[in-house]
């Protein structure tokens, strides 16, 4: 149990640094509240509700990887190193894909809204 604590009590810390101190996070956390709202009138149903919201979460579960991939690098070394870089852009990468199904999963629901019909 105490293990389960101790994780808890880490990744609460890894919140708050990241909220207070990494503009991407705080982007990522204020779309999800406007997520939480907007998700609830966008969509046609429950598991369409959970699939908004889910993508949203996706997108900033890769954000914290990609935050800690950067953070892993920049402890190793400040200086210029190509393999280095090449994991910095791969997290970036990820990134840009959660924001592309972010974007794809949002405008299929709308679509389903508008349009009146499951897609």
């Amino acid at each position: 149990m105490q293990r389960l604590i101790d994780a808890f009590i880490n990744s609460v810390r890894a919140f708050r640094k990241l909220a207070a101190h990494e503009k991407a996070f705080q982007q990522e956390l204020l779309l999800l509240a406007l997520a939480l709202p907007a998700g609830w009138f966008i969509s046609v149903s429950w598991r369409g509700y959970a699939l908004l919201v889910g993508a949203v979460l996706l997108l900033i579960m890769v954000e914290v990887l990609n935050t800690g991939i950067e953070a892993a690098c920049d402890a190793f070394s400040r200086e210029f190193n190509v393999d280095i870089q090449l994991a910095k852009d791969c997290g970036s990468l990820a990134v840009l894909i959660s924001i592309v199904i972010v974007a794809g999963v949002w405008c299929i629901a709308l679509i389903e809204r508008i349009a009146g019909v499951p897609i």
